[in-house]
């Protein structure tokens, strides 16, 4: 799963489907590379189910399957504990060193207009 979002231009299609079904042709001009390479990463991403395929006449249309994106938020969602709170320490730290600073800063101020 994460190797298949991990290529950049898989991720702006995803992105792209994010408002909704498209066309290769309108997902050519979103990414920015040719029409196969579009179609070789929509083959991959429709492999792996992160993308549904839609007939419409001579046209393929793409959108998201919602469903593999849930399971992909649930497995996260068990970590997601573990990251927040190193998140909540790592702010409380960048916190506490702002406070230094200003202190330091407030402490060489008050030394410099004392000296005067």
């Amino acid at each position: 799963m994460f190797e298949i979002l991990g290529d950049d231009t898989r991720r702006r299609l995803v992105e792209a489907l994010r408002a909704g079904e498209r066309s290769v042709g309108e997902l050519v001009q979103v990414v920015d590379i040719g029409q196969p390479g579009v179609s070789r990463q929509l083959q991959i991403l429709e492999e792996a189910r992160f993308v549904r395929m839609r007939p419409d006449g001579r046209r393929r249309l793409y959108a998201l399957r919602p469903e593999r994106f849930k399971e992909l938020d649930e497995w996260a969602s068990r970590y997601r504990d573990l990251w927040e709170a190193r998140l909540d320490r790592f702010g409380a730290e960048l916190e506490r060193r702002k406070r230094a600073r200003a202190r330091d800063k407030q402490f060489k101020q008050d030394r410099k207009g004392s000296t005067t």
